[in-house]
């Protein structure tokens, strides 16, 4: 890549349209092209890596790829306590390193990650086949309904698109209502967020008089949460706003390696023209079968800067491969991300993850909002969750309802509670419904 590209543009010299139509057998041997470039730019500059892979020429590291140590969030996290404040995954001198974001913490301290202008146009380009899978043309128009921090939360996404030429609307320090108004005002298109703020800038709408489905947008790209492929959230979103939901999935440490393509929605591919997916069972490390729920497990191949081999993201999913109506032999993650390993809890002889429990509650009529709480009382776990009725919603009959439809999802009762209007927390980017409490009788 040229290291003059301009960062105001997407550098497309290292982009070759044609790798997005590749079939299995020649996606995989660019992608042992790619690593093996990476790897001989990386090592043995990079500590980190050099450490891990100590011994290893890059020629046998390509060759047994699928025996080589798996990356965990623990040791980079480890590695930079160690070495403060960014590590030793660093593959190129600090002053190269131009971009500074960090992951958002809800699975303990935030990680800090560093990238230089080579690897933000890298980013830029994974961005730009994300905006092509979902269809977006030359004169859409963008909002991003947020405020910008270090958290990577679509600064990638509004850069690229500004970089393809789009008209990019920023609407951070803003209320929802303004962000609306600012949206229908300069004929927004396509839509950038979280799917709770998708539904919580729908109540607002709703209470304003607003009608979104009259306005022009007619693509939500969401992500930060399971919602963008949970059935109920992913509807109550398409029929708010009259538009189809695009889900994606990307990680500060690893980048933007998910998106849904028009053809085929209810999951989404892994880029593997800059990816390499592999999903394994979590206890052994081994590599399921296709289809088989397991951790995914990531490397990147275009961030040299900051790479990762092999990364556990923890995530839940099942893949499958084959060829997409969309003419692309990416791997696909049927239904998107099932759940987080670390996310997991046991409640009366059932294995629930909180994107269940809400595609439970989101599917019952007049709930505006909820979150839960896991109670451990000794050798027993419940489940409380606390409901917030919507506008008009009958509350004397809705505590029961979401407890007939986890019941019913799940095969235990919850304790449902009732609570305000207005009561429970609204969210710009990551939601945080649940959490866990042990209580001692």
């Amino acid at each position: 890549m040229d290291a003059s590209a301009s960062a105001a543009t997407i550098d497309m010299t290292c982009y070759v349209p044609e790798e997005e139509m590749l079939d299995a057998a020649d996606l995989a041997a660019l992608q042992r092209r790619k690593l093996a470039a990476m790897l001989r730019a990386i090592l043995p500059a990079n500590a980190f890596y050099g450490r891990k892979l100590a011994g290893m020429s890059v020629d046998s590291i390509v060759d047994g790829f699928d025996s080589l140590p798996l990356t965990t969030r623990d040791e980079i996290q480890s590695d930079q306590l160690r070495q403060p404040p960014y590590g030793t995954n660093l593959s190129f001198p600090i002053g190269d390193y131009v971009r500074l974001h960090q992951t958002s913490g809800s699975t303990g301290a935030p990680l800090r990650c560093l990238d230089r202008a080579e690897d933000w146009q890298w980013w830029k380009r994974c961005w730009a086949v994300i905006y092509r899978g979902a269809g977006v043309q030359a004169g859409d128009r963008f909002i991003f309904p947020f405020t910008f921090g270090p958290f990577i939360g679509f600064w990638a996404a509004f850069e690229s698109a500004v970089a393809l030429g789009n008209l990019c609307l920023a609407a951070g320090g803003m209320t929802t209502k303004a962000r609306l108004d600012f949206m229908m005002r300069n004929g927004a298109t396509w839509v950038c967020c979280t799917p709770t703020y998708a539904l919580r800038m729908a109540e607002v709408a709703a209470a304003e008089g607003i009608d979104l489905a009259a306005g022009q947008v007619r693509g939500l790209i969401v992500a930060g949460e399971p919602g963008g492929n949970l059935p109920v959230t992913r509807q109550a979103i398409a029929d708010a706003w009259g538009a189809r939901v695009f889900d994606h999935a990307g990680m500060t440490e690893i980048g933007p390696y998910g998106f849904e393509c028009v053809e085929a929605p209810g999951g989404f591919h892994v880029m593997e023209n800059e990816f390499i997916p592999e999903v394994i069972d979590s206890a052994s490390g081994r590599a399921v079968g296709d289809g088989v729920e397991g951790e995914l497990v990531l490397t990147n191949l275009g961030r040299w800067g900051h790479p990762l081999i092999r990364y556990r993201t923890e995530d839940r999913v099942r893949l499958t491969r084959g060829r997409c109506a969309c003419g692309r032999s990416f791997a696909r993650i049927d239904g998107g991300i099932l759940g987080r390993a670390d996310d997991m809890f046991f409640i009366r002889g059932n294995n629930v993850y909180p994107s269940a429990v809400e595609d439970a509650v989101r599917g019952v009529a007049g709930v505006a909002e909820f979150r839960f709480e896991v109670e451990l009382r000794g050798p027993m776990t419940d489940l409380r969750v606390d409901v917030e009725p919507g506008a008009g919603a009958d509350a004397s009959a809705l505590a029961e309802r979401v407890s007939e439809a986890i019941r019913d999802r799940m095969n235990f009762r919850p304790t449902v509670i009732l609570v305000e209007c207005g009561a429970l927390p609204r969210y710009e980017m990551k939601a945080r419904r649940w959490s866990q409490r042990t209580i001692h009788e």
